[in-house]
């Protein structure tokens, strides 16, 4: 199928042919009928990429800072090719469609295949979407309409927050699709509405409609003094990089008025305008309460309605009642519709048409699941990989890692990921569905790099395929996931190999300092600063990342074990208390091993970035060694060794080199699996220790 995705370095736009993505758990698969340009949005995004790097800084200056920092403590080269990266990404456009289901995910209830729905999908010939982002369409809406319905609950959210009453007086500036929806609610509302817009044509819609519509470049003094009345509230829904559209809102209105913005403009206040009138500014997110909320998008768990009215689907569902009943009536909205293929017509600067739909007819068919990437053939070679998952790990770390390997299939469940990273790594195959990838006798290694709630389903069913399986870190987030994959890889129909991504044990200074040691009680003390992570994301989720313990830390827990040549027999964590509760990134582990060495792990993210990330320090018999970052390792009492400094790095490539050679000549498996087991055992234990206090048993 089809996507329009857009390049944010370069700012181009550009169709790109994705596999059709999955119907997972939670989600609808919709095929596509129409879809709506937002076009202060898109365009705003389109003018954003083409930017030069100077102006996405100054647009961005929260994101400066952040690269400033990390340039200061990984460097400007390694910071300048993850900048770079990050903006090659492909943005996927839109968030506005209409369509027909084809396929249902586990766990959906109250749709049927073949329902008419809206959604916020994306410009696409499938889309597959949250059931809570999904409404169905009453019969008598057209789809040219329906369209209209998220961009309608954008502007209703911000009615609800503005909350007027009837025979208010409101302005609404920026006479755009948003701004023009806004004011045809606010008056099935019963308000008085103005509005404030430069562009005539947009102004003639209005007026026609009824509203009384005011240019601004020609009445900004009267605006400014009063002379059209004094609002009793405003909403902003103008896209605009005037610093002075928020102090307009401010003159029209009343003491003690409200403003909402919708749109995207800069939030330069004046105090002294909102001090005299002690008015209320209030920021509008996106279509309503349950928006990025995980627990509401993804796993379907709805606000109860006693005591959230208006989420975002039942803003959906009023919309496109309120399209129904003719309250809304965006026709005279829409400006063309065509197909996707003219995709490029849509965004140019001389393009100033308001509501353009994409037409989807006759796009794809819902079983294109595997796609051939036609820049790319395969070259068969002793060892066929395929790579799941095509996240930031796979994209910034893994892929660079197997360059020069054989793969021969990248597959992600959306599909448009994969697509990028196949055309820019030479991949033939791009898949949306794994199990398809597991089919192919061709393939004997799949290397997992998805989500850590991911891992055991994705590792069992290739270890049942009888294929060599790499899995990222960690195994599992729990000890019955552990067991699943062990019976899987016990009971594989033929000899395969089990690897965990705990590349720092191949990691060149740490071979040398495993060759220094040979073995022998030991003391090892391993510090990680490891940097702080947004609360909300996925990783510190029990349920999908199983928390940075679980997820980053393991690493060090193997690694302790693989120095000492020794298993971890008993664990004890004690954790930084914070707000009252635990802090799994800010923790202490010790451990107890089979040969009397004891190693601790002090994985923190509350310290300064200048300090090293990663520092090891062994001490034995009489001798010392520290690696710091994996660039240099300092000896102490070793005899010939002092040292040596060299950005090695931390291993990844070395692990992949040696896994290949594992495969390809039939070599005993890279990593014995009772090394994998116990450091996984080991990581659950630590957990376990977090919360009790006490040492616990690794089994």
């Amino acid at each position: 199928m089809k996507q329009l995705v857009q390049n944010l370095r370069t700012g181009e736009t550009s169709l790109l042919n994705v596999p059709v993505p999955l119907a997972r758990k939670g989600y609808l698969l919709i095929k596509s009928r129409k879809s709506l340009v937002s076009a202060g949005t898109e365009r705003m995004l389109i003018a954003f990429g083409k930017a030069n790097f100077l102006l996405k800084a100054r647009q961005q200056p929260d994101k400066l800072r952040l690269v400033l920092d990390k340039i200061k403590t990984d460097g400007l080269w390694k910071t300048t090719r993850s900048v770079l990266r990050r903006l090659d990404q492909l943005l996927p456009l839109g968030y506005c469609n209409v369509g027909e289901i084809v396929g249902i995910g586990e766990g959906v209830e109250g749709f049927t295949i073949g329902d008419r729905v809206v959604s916020n999908g994306p410009h696409a010939g499938m889309v597959c979407v949250p059931a809570n982002l999904v409404a169905k369409v009453p019969d008598h809406v057209p789809d040219e309409e329906a369209a209209f319905a998220v961009l309608g609950a954008v502007g209703l959210h911000g009615v609800r927050l503005l909350a007027p009453a009837i025979g208010e007086r409101v302005a609404v500036i920026g006479l755009g699709l948003v701004g023009l929806m806004v004011a045809d609610i606010l008056r099935a509302q019963g308000c008085e509405v103005t509005g404030i817009e430069p562009e005539e044509s947009r102004r003639r819609i209005a007026e026609a409609k009824g509203i009384a519509a005011i240019d601004p470049t020609k009445y900004t003094g009267k605006l400014i003094s009063g002379q059209f009345g004094e609002m009793d509230g405003v909403i902003i829904a103008a896209s605009s990089r005037s610093v002075n559209v928020i102090g307009m809102a401010a003159a029209i209105c009343r003491k003690k008025g409200k403003i909402v913005l919708i749109g995207d403009v800069p939030l330069h206040l004046n105090r002294s305008d909102f001090y005299h009138k002690e008015l209320t500014f209030q920021v509008s997110c996106a279509y309503g309460p349950g928006r990025y909320d995980h627990a509401y998008e993804e796993q379907g768990a709805d606000y109860p309605l006693p005591y959230v009215r208006w989420t975002v689907n039942r803003n959906f569902q009023e919309v496109l009642r309120l399209l129904g009943n003719g309250s809304l009536d965006v026709k005279p909205l829409i400006s063309d519709i065509l197909p996707l293929e003219s995709y490029s017509s849509l965004f140019r600067k001389d393009n100033r048409s308001l509501g353009v739909l994409i037409d989807y007819s006759g796009e794809c068919q819902p079983d294109e699941t595997v796609i051939r990437n036609p820049d790319h053939a395969f070259v068969r070679q002793n060892v066929v990989a395929a790579v799941i998952g095509a996240g930031n790990f796979a994209c910034m770390t893994l892929l660079p890692a197997l360059r020069r390997k054989c793969i021969k299939y990248i597959a992600s469940y959306g599909g448009l990921r994969a697509s990028e990273l196949a055309a820019k790594y030479g991949i033939p195959l791009i898949a949306t569905d794994y199990r398809k990838v597991l089919a192919d006798r061709g393939v004997n290694l799949v290397i997992i790099a998805t989500r850590h709630d991911q891992h055991v389903a994705i590792a069992a069913d290739a270890l049942r395929a009888g294929k060599h399986v790499f899995v990222e870190k960690p195994l599992s987030i729990d000890a019955a996931g552990i067991d699943k994959v062990k019976t899987a890889l016990q009971n594989a129909p033929s000899p395969v190999s089990l690897t965990v991504g705990f590349n720092r044990r191949y990691a060149p200074h740490v071979a040398q300092m495993r060759e220094l040691l040979e073995g022998g009680p030991m003391n090892i003390v391993i510090t990680v600063n490891a940097g702080c992570i947004l609360g909300n994301t996925w990783i510190h989720d029990s349920t999908r990342g199983g928390g940075r313990l679980v997820g980053e830390a393991c690493h060090f827990i193997d690694l302790v074990a693989w120095i000492t040549q020794s298993r971890i027999t008993e664990v004890c964590t004690h954790a930084l208390t914070v707000g009252g509760c635990l802090s799994s990134e800010n923790a202490s582990v010790l451990l107890r091993l089979a040969n009397g060495s004891a190693g601790t792990v002090h994985y923190f993210s509350n310290g300064h970035g200048g300090y090293p990330k990663e520092r090891i320090e062994v001490h034995s018999l009489g001798r010392t060694l520290v690696l710091d970052d994996y660039k240099t390792l300092r000896g102490y009492g070793f005899e010939g060794f002092r040292g040596m400094t060299k950005n090695a790095g931390k291993g990844h490539q070395e692990q992949f080199d040696q896994l290949f050679e594992c495969i390809s000549c039939g070599k005993e498996p890279l990593m014995p699996p009772e090394d994998i087991w116990n450091a996984s055992r080991a990581t659950l234990a630590a957990r376990d220790s977090m919360w009790t206090g006490s040492w616990v048993k690794v089994s």
